[in-house]
């Protein structure tokens, strides 16, 4: 059995996705969001059989990629934090819990852990603001950060 190159299993795995949702009203951001669960960021060699498929440019496709936050150009670790930085959070001290999860996970934001465990980025409003500051832990909304919840979430991230 021959190993086929990174960038053909990428290429045909993308366009089974594309070939699955191309029928879709406006399916480049439901193709982009089922390419990044299927490998966990967007490849690069993805965009151009994004691009062709959908006849549009490789730098619309990029332009796409880039202006989401949500899309990744490179796996995240096993967890994601995402941390509030909003008015009303950081009205409440979002800015120390962010430097408090930087230094004890020693890492910034848009960075990952050196043990893949935990990722960490800021996000701009979780809904959350009558309980902020709040984060983000894998999908879970968590409100009412302090210094306890602090250590818990990371004694989560490392475990």
């Amino acid at each position: 059995m021959t190993m086929q190159p990174a960038s053909t299993e990428i290429a045909s795995r993308t366009a089974a996705i594309i070939q699955e949702m191309r029928g879709l009203e406006g399916p480049l951001l439901p193709i982009l969001h089922g390419i990044q669960e299927e490998f966990g960021h967007v490849p690069q060699d993805a965009l151009p059989v994004i691009a062709e498929a959908l006849n549009i440019s490789k730098a619309e496709v990029h332009g796409v990629v880039t202006f989401y936050h949500d899309y990744r150009s490179h796996p995240a670790g096993r967890h994601v934090l995402k941390v509030c930085q909003a008015e009303a959070c950081q009205s409440m001290g979002s800015d120390a819990v962010a430097a408090k999860l930087k230094q004890l996970l020693g890492i910034g934001f848009h960075e990952t852990t050196s043990d893949g465990s935990v990722t960490l980025e800021p996000v701009y409003c979780l809904g959350l603001c009558a309980c902020s500051p709040s984060a983000m832990l894998d999908g879970e909304v968590i409100g009412r950060l302090d210094d306890e919840k602090i250590e818990e979430i990371v004694a989560e991230v490392r475990s």
